[in-house]
């Protein structure tokens, strides 16, 4: 089966690694994974092809989009998208089409999506299936009812399945979107998507740092980093204050400005270390006894698979992270952090208690959406039943 998976990040990396690890479970089909953000450095599966449309990104307040191509305006890169993602569909006629939140969510982009959806069912590109992969939460928006409304009329004109990448045992998508009876389209939810740490991941990399086992390992980080530099250069000023011999690694994620990398990275040294990215970050949180980070989607999965003892300072701006934070602290060894709670000698306490405390997070939701997510769309396109996970 030929896939073409489509996947826009704005402002930080979830959306692109959730939507990577299930190109990776399609590991039996030819993916063209279309990406149209700042470019990740992140590792493909040999069955997958990455194309990067011209970048386009937007402000860490959702204000404007700006292009990422030295001297092109973004009305120069738009227009460049849309004939690039023409011609790709073009060349690869695809079986399926999958896209990620749209209509759902980046309405930014219709201006390329929405002529490809018409194409598509007026036969003037050649006929595919076409999936909606989403997420468990949706932002609030000023409009829900025209929102709501809008969302619904594309979704059951252009588009033949929903995927929802959630346990609804946990959150369902009706917490935030009140008319799915009206979806017309076959909806299934597929568990929650999140790769697991590799076997003896603790030992191998704990093994690998020269840590001791009972030498506590802090790990702090922010996604991509555009919004997360508060809560890092909080951690990096508490750390020194617990005393007890730990080592603290802080990832900043490749989108963080370059003026704040430079802080933290004057706070290094006396147990603290300081890098922009990891692609091992599911092994540091399997060795890690701490975790301090944001509360996205892609970073709450990887802390519930590493079982590892958690506290979350949720993205303040929409309910997103909150809500799915506060649903997950049922399982146990996941605190939310309050905006006053970053004060250096309170984090510092708040750390030190969970360390000691040793709590660690026993998750009661399916954590196989990627697997299921792929088996779903092979049984569905072979025309068989479709499967309830």
């Amino acid at each position: 089966m030929k896939i073409i998976h489509y996947c826009q990040h704005v402002l930080g990396l979830g959306h692109f690694f959730r939507t990577l690890e299930i190109c990776r479970a399609l590991s039996d089909h030819n993916v063209t994974l279309v990406t149209g953000g700042a470019e990740v450095d992140a590792r493909l599966p040999d069955h997958v092809r990455e194309i990067r449309l011209p970048g386009l990104m937007m402000d860490s307040g959702f204000r404007q989009m700006f292009s990422t191509e030295a001297g092109q305006s973004v009305d120069m890169v738009k227009e460049r998208r849309r004939g690039i993602l023409r011609r790709i569909f073009e060349q690869e006629q695809p079986d399926l089409f999958i896209v990620e939140l749209y209509p759902f969510g980046r309405k930014a982009f219709r201006f390329e999506l929405d002529p490809i959806l018409a194409d598509i069912r007026s036969h003037e590109l050649p006929p595919c299936r076409v999936v909606c992969s989403l997420r468990d939460i949706l932002v609030e928006k000023k409009d829900t009812d025209a929102w709501e409304k809008r969302v619904l009329s594309i979704l059951n004109r252009h588009f033949d399945a929903l995927l929802i990448h959630a346990d609804p045992a946990l959150l369902s998508l009706d917490r935030t979107f009140s008319r799915m009876s009206d979806i017309a389209v076959p909806v299934a939810y597929t568990g929650f998507v999140t790769p697991e740490p590799p076997p003896d991941a603790r030992r191998a990399l704990r093994l690998r740092l020269g840590l001791r086992d009972d030498t506590p390992l802090v790990v702090a980080s922010a996604g991509g980093g555009k919004v997360g530099a508060p809560l890092l250069k909080a951690v990096a000023e508490a750390f020194p204050r617990m005393g007890n011999g730990a080592r603290l690694q802080i990832f900043t994620g490749p989108f963080m400005a370059d003026d704040d990398v430079a802080a933290l990275a004057r706070s290094a040294g006396d147990g603290i270390h300081v890098a922009r990215f990891t692609p091992d970050f599911l092994s540091w949180l399997a060795a890690a006894d701490l975790s301090v980070s944001m509360a996205g989607y892609n970073t709450c999965m990887n802390l519930m698979a590493a079982a590892v003892p958690s506290l979350v300072w949720p993205f303040a701006r929409n309910r997103e992270q909150r809500l799915r934070a506060e649903h997950l602290s049922r399982f146990g060894g996941l605190r939310l952090l309050r905006d006053a709670e970053l004060e250096p000698s309170r984090l510092c306490d708040l750390m030190a208690h969970s360390l000691d405390r040793n709590e660690r997070p026993a998750p009661r939701i399916d954590l196989n959406g990627a697997a299921h997510t792929a088996e779903w769309l092979e049984t569905w396109m072979a025309g068989g039943a479709e499967k309830a996970f």
